[in-house]
C-alpha cells in the first residue's frame, strides 16, 4: 500500500484560492482508503485552523490528518529531554503546540530553548532578546527554513529570513525542523506507519518537498502548481540538483501517472 505526505500551499491551494483538482485528489485518497498526511512548514496555524482553511476552500480534511512544523518542533524538544523552559518567537500555531507539549513560555528568564517560527510582529527588541538567550547557552530551534512565503499580495519574508538575522547576530546555527530536514520527515513517516519506500512525497517546491522526500528515502512527485511551474521547472530542478520520480502538471496528472508506476 502506498502512503502520501502532501504539501499544502502551492500544492492544494495558493493563499485563499484552491488549486484545480486538489479537492478531487483528496476525495480519491479517502475513497481508496489510502493513508495520507498533510505536512506543512507553516508554523503559524494549528492543525484545526488548517482544516478549517481547507474546508473554506471546498476540501474536507480532519485536523488529525495535518502535521505542522510547530508540532514537529514540540515533539523534537520533548524527545531531547533537555528542559521545559522556552523563549518563543512565533504565532499562535507555535504557541499552542508548545503549550500542548507542556513547555513553559511565560516569565522564563533563562530558557533552555529559543524556538522561532514565522512572526509577523518581529521587532529589533525580539531579536535582541533572542540573541541574549542564545549567548547564555539556550538551544536554538527553527520551525522551518523558508526564506520567502507566498501570500495574496505577493511574496513575504518567512521564518528563515528572521532566522538569518538571529544567526548573524548570535553566531548560533539553529536545529532546523521543517522540510527538507529529516526531523519532520521522519516524524511524518512514523505517523503513517509505513516504510519510507512505500511513501510518496508530493509538493511544488524542489528545495523543500522533493529534497526532504528524497533524503528520507521516499518516492517524490513534483507538481507544477506553485513554486515550480511549467515555465521554470527545468531551472528549479537544475538549481536544486534534484530529479523527482515524477513531474506532474497537477494532482490529477499525478494520479494518472501513479497508476502506471
Amino acid at each position: 500500500m502506498n502512503g502520501f505526505l502532501i504539501d499544502l500551499d502551492g500544492t492544494l491551494y495558493r493563499g485563499h484560492e484552491p488549486i484545480p483538482g486538489a479537492a478531487a485528489f483528496l476525495q480519491w485518497l479517502q475513497q481508496e482508503q489510502l493513508p495520507y498526511l498533510l505536512v506543512t512548514n507553516n508554523s503559524s496555524r494549528t492543525p484545526q485552523q488548517v482544516a478549517e482553511h481547507l474546508q473554506a476552500l471546498g476540501m474536507e480534511v480532519p485536523a488529525a490528518a495535518v502535521y505542522t512544523s510547530s508540532q514537529a518542533a514540540a515533539q523534537y524538544m520533548t524527545e531531547q529531554r533537555a528542559g521545559q523552559r522556552v523563549h518563543m518567537i512565533g504565532e499562535d500555531g507555535l504557541r499552542i503546540a508548545l503549550d500542548a507539549a507542556g513547555f513553559a513560555m511565560d516569565g522564563t528568564t533563562t530558557p533552555d530553548y529559543v524556538v522561532q517560527g514565522i512572526d509577523r510582529s518581529f521587532t529589533y527588541g525580539k531579536l535582541t532578546e533572542a540573541v541574549r538567550h542564545l549567548k547564555h547557552g539556550a538551544t536554538y530551534v527553527l520551525t522551518n527554513p523558508d526564506r520567502m512565503l507566498p501570500s495574496d499580495g505577493g511574496l513575504m519574508p518567512g521564518a528563515g529570513s528572521l532566522a538569518a538575522s538571529i544567526t548573524a547576530a548570535s553566531g548560533v546555527e539553529p536545529v532546523v525542523i521543517g522540510k527538507p530536514s529529516p526531523i519532520i520527515m521522519t516524524y511524518a513517516i512514523e505517523r503513517l506507519g509505513l516504510p519510507p519506500a512505500d511513501v510518496w512525497v508530493i509538493g511544488d517546491n524542489v528545495h523543500t518537498d522533493i529534497r526532504g522526500g528524497a533524503m528520507a528515502g521516499c518516492r517524490t512527485a513534483l507538481v507544477l502548481t506553485g513554486v515550480a511551474t511549467p515555465v521554470n521547472v527545468h531551472e528549479q530542478l537544475a538549481s536544486a540538483g534534484m530529479t523527482p520520480d515524477l513531474v506532474c502538471t497537477d494532482l490529477p496528472h499525478f494520479i494518472a501517472q501513479l497508476k502506471n508506476c
